[in-house]
C-alpha cells in the first residue's frame, strides 16, 4: 500500500492561484494511476482531477477543465495540482488518492484505494 501525504493548500483570493502536492511513499508509486478528490462541509467527495499511471492521460471534471492541471513526477513520487483561477465553489478539503495498478486515470472514487489526510483550500471572494 501507498503512503500519502498532501501539502500546499490555504487561504487564497479568487482569482489567485495554489498548486497543491502529493508525496507518495513506495517504489511501486510509477505503477499506479493517481487523483485529486474533494469534498466541501455538507456534500459528497467529487472528483476533481486524475493521471494515469504512466501521465500519458489526464482526466478533468468539467467544473475545474482550463483551470486546473494535474502532473506526476515519478522521480519524487509526488503528485500536483495546479490551480489557477479559484474560485470560491472551489473551496473545500482536497484529497489525493492512487487508483489501481497501470489504472488510466478513473473518475470514479470507488475505484480509488488509499487515500491522504486532505489539505484545506479556502478561496475568499
Amino acid at each position: 500500500q501507498v503512503q500519502i501525504v498532501e501539502s500546499g493548500g490555504g487561504l487564497v483570493q479568487a482569482g489567485a492561484s495554489l498548486r497543491l502536492s502529493c508525496a507518495a511513499s513506495g517504489r511501486t508509486f510509477r505503477r499506479y494511476s493517481m487523483g485529486w478528490f474533494r469534498q466541501a462541509p455538507g456534500k459528497e467527495r467529487e472528483f476533481v482531477a486524475a493521471i494515469s499511471w504512466s501521465g500519458g492521460n489526464r482526466n478533468y471534471a468539467d467544473s475545474v477543465k482550463g483551470r486546473f492541471t494535474i502532473s506526476r513526477d515519478d522521480a519524487k513520487n509526488t503528485v500536483y495540482l495546479q490551480m489557477n483561477s479559484l474560485k470560491p465553489e472551489d473551496a473545500a478539503v482536497y484529497y489525493c488518492a492512487s487508483g489501481f495498478p497501470y489504472g488510466m486515470g478513473s473518475s470514479l472514487t470507488n475505484e480509488y484505494q488509499q487515500w491522504g489526510q486532505g489539505t484545506q483550500v479556502t478561496v475568499s471572494s
